[in-house]
């Protein structure tokens, strides 16, 4: 039975030896030209370079300069940004692939060293030893990590102007040519925090109860999903995350409401981003059964997978789609490696993961 509906249908498969059968997951790079966080000609290379994935989802990229919350992200919320951003929709189209840009804000994981202002947050909570970082002119180029700092509770105000912003970000990101947009409601950012118990305190509509914490995810789907189309809008979210000061008892419960409140939208996927340090924990198989039976469109699985677990998971009719990351940072040519089970590249120098302004650990990395 398929689960996929559009643009997806064509791509799930059990089989993942063809090229558009991989999925490109998202992956903070820190590349954007400075000033205005513009994406750029190397942004491009590098996405267009990967573009052996059939669906490329993109870092994640910030809806204003309030939810920004490291140095270099790209956002997608002036012309220039736009206008940078088709540089990349060009590159990757042209060589045959589809690729949804993930609209992110990131609540209280942010600080006034980044972007002049003090973080936003459902709570006036600071989230304890998360750090963010900037670039300060250290002699090798580093990133330099600096402490999050002491967020401000929103107003009414706020969250409507959060929602708008995700809806501008995801009409530009249309004007800019993408096939789509991807929410980002995982890792402890802003939709997240309103999710979860021990970030969000508030005692009005979007607090208390699992309800009124989904709401602000809700709200902010539905106003990308009137503007875009639910087609092309998807959301990520991360039941199993805790990082960030976010760890959560009701979550797994709190996540069953929002996957059923996004079904009656009618997003077009839900990704789940998964736990992908070595000795993470295993998503329970029961978990993946009743979001199944709660959401009837594409479902996709991200976290470190090899193509034996994501071929595992797909036989077993609990994902559509699995998505891989690090494995294309380092293997631009990474579905034609594997097809024929070629040696892969290893990350080659941990100081240009994020930054460096260079090709240096970001294109230059070999073909086959």
């Amino acid at each position: 039975m398929s689960h996929t509906i559009n643009l997806f249908s064509a791509y799930q498969s059990k089989d993942l030896d063809l090229k558009n059968r991989f999925l490109m997951a998202p992956m903070t790079r820190s590349r954007a030209s400075q000033p205005g966080d513009i994406p750029n000609a190397l942004m491009a290379e590098y996405y267009g370079q990967r573009a052996e994935a059939g669906i490329i989802i993109t870092e994640a990229t910030q809806v204003s300069l309030q939810g920004k919350g490291y140095a270099n992200t790209p956002g997608v919320y002036t012309k220039a940004q736009i206008e940078g951003w088709k540089l990349v929709t060009d590159e990757v189209h042209k060589k045959g692939s589809k690729i949804f840009l993930q609209l992110w804000h990131v609540g209280r994981v942010s600080s006034s060293k980044v972007n002049g202002l003090q973080p936003i947050a459902p709570s006036a909570k600071i989230a304890k030893e998360t750090n963010v970082y900037i670039f300060d002119g250290a002699p090798n180029g580093d990133a330099t990590f600096v402490p999050v700092e002491a967020p401000r509770a929103m107003t009414k105000e706020d969250i409507n102007q959060v929602i708008e912003a995700f809806k501008t970000g995801a009409k530009n990101a249309i004007e800019a040519g993408f096939d789509g947009v991807e929410i980002h409601g995982a890792n402890g950012y802003l939709i997240d925090q309103f999710l979860r118990s021990n970030s969000n305190e508030r005692t009005d509509e979007y607090g208390g109860s699992k309800e009124n914490r989904v709401r602000i995810l809700t709200e902010i789907t539905q106003a990308v999903a009137d503007a875009v189309g639910p087609e092309k809008t998807g959301v990520r979210l991360s039941p199993f995350i805790s990082f960030k000061d976010m760890n959560d008892p009701e979550i797994l419960d709190t996540i069953k409401v929002a996957s059923k409140a996004l079904e009656k939208i009618g997003v077009t996927y839900i990704h789940l981003c998964e736990a992908d340090w070595d000795d993470a924990p295993e998503i329970p198989n029961d978990f993946r059964v009743s979001l199944r039976k709660d959401f009837s469109n594409t479902i996709i699985a991200t976290g470190n997978k090899t193509p034996e677990q994501a071929n595992a998971l797909l036989a077993e009719n609990l994902v559509d789609l699995v998505g891989f990351g690090r494995k294309f940072l380092t293997n631009p040519d990474y579905p034609k490696r594997v097809k024929l089970h070629a040696e892969m590249n290893d990350i080659s120098d941990t100081h240009t993961l994020f930054g460096g302004g260079t090709a240096r650990g970001y294109t230059d990395y070999p073909f086959l």
